[in-house]
């Protein structure tokens, strides 16, 4: 009979933890020893997204490592790189009725930055248990992200949370330094800023074909609760940092204020799809949440997508409820004058 708790979860955490430290050793070791351009290459087209080189990397050593975690915690593994479905079924007799919990995994979140040493990336896993084909992100028990460091950079941090049998979080948080191989622990405190102003905050827009009306929209939500910028000086700054479990840490560890991803609302407007956010990019938002973070999808309710690698998912972080109290009602009245959400 499905279960919403997961077993023996402080086990199955003190596992994954391992594993993400090895996939991420193992892509900087990738790096370090052959050309951005062949890194950057493209090998192939799955129903996520563009496969890279680099991608080919972490997919070998995600199956061999969970492909053992699986003799323990039988599962479907849902993850970018597995095919056209994005799954595969580590349980006895191939059959998902008899995996006890759902993984969701991007091995490289963050490729395009990480690929050509712009921005590290990042590597996500959520773990909920196997209710089936209606498992959802909002049913992911604990979840994990860990930063893949430019070869230049020898330090990486390391997120977790889990939520506990009485509904609480149980967090955790640590810096590996890769030079000596020591780990510290890593404060993680969202901004406590009540306004937008002199912060870093935006829409996302990483790709031609949705970038102007997204511009429009941020611009117009700034100006809606800054007013016009005085002359030569600015009210508030942007990142796009091409990577969501990146923006996540940026919100969770103070960096950002507020961060909106709403590339599926323009597509749909324009009747067709375009490369957005996909559950397996979402899967550690579970973190972000644990840390202060408030994460929603475009009307404001929790997300709950299924567990796949096709859904479009749109979503927004506000680093405390203060900044939610002021950005929300702009933002959604900038998607409600441009068609994007239905006017109440």
């Amino acid at each position: 009979m499905p279960t919403t708790l997961l077993p023996e979860p402080e086990a199955l955490l003190d596992a994954l933890r391992v594993i993400q430290g090895r996939i991420r050793d193992t892509v900087v070791a990738a790096c370090e020893r052959t050309a951005v351009d062949l890194m950057a290459l493209p090998v192939g087209e799955d129903a996520g997204d563009t496969i890279f080189a680099i991608d080919r990397v972490s997919e070998a050593a995600l199956l061999a490592e969970f492909e053992a975690l699986a003799e323990r915690w039988p599962m479907v593994l849902i993850a970018e790189g597995l095919g056209e479905t994005g799954r595969v079924v580590l349980a006895p007799g191939g059959d998902p009725a008899a995996a006890i919990v759902r993984v969701i995994v991007d091995p490289i979140d963050g490729t395009r930055g990480l690929m050509y040493q712009k921005r590290p990336g990042w590597i996500l896993t959520g773990v909920a248990p196997n209710l089936g084909e209606a498992t959802t992100l909002a049913d992911i028990r604990l979840a994990l992200q860990t930063e893949i460091p430019l070869i230049k950079q020898h330090l990486s941090d390391s997120l977790w949370a889990r939520i506990l049998p009485t509904g609480g979080f149980a967090t955790g948080s640590e810096r590996f330094n890769r030079l000596d191989g020591t780990t510290r622990p890593l404060p993680v405190h969202p901004t406590g800023a009540a306004t937008i102003a002199q912060g870093f905050g935006n829409i996302s827009r990483f790709f031609p074909g949705t970038r102007g009306v997204l511009a429009t929209i941020d611009d117009e939500i700034v100006e809606a609760l800054l007013g016009p910028p005085p002359p030569n000086r600015v009210h508030a700054f942007e990142d796009q940092y091409i990577c969501t479990g990146g923006q996540l840490y940026e919100l969770m560890v103070g960096h950002d204020r507020w961060a909106a991803d709403l590339r599926p609302l323009v597509w749909a407007s324009l009747g067709t799809r375009g490369l957005c956010c996909h559950p397996y990019d979402l899967c550690s938002e579970l973190v972000a949440r644990a840390h202060g973070v408030t994460v929603t999808d475009a009307s404001g309710d929790l997300l709950r997508a299924p567990l796949d690698v096709e859904a479009d998912i749109a979503w927004i972080g506000y680093a405390n409820p203060a900044l939610r109290r002021s950005v929300e009602p702009a933002l959604t009245g900038a998607l409600q004058r441009h068609g994007l959400l239905p006017a109440p």
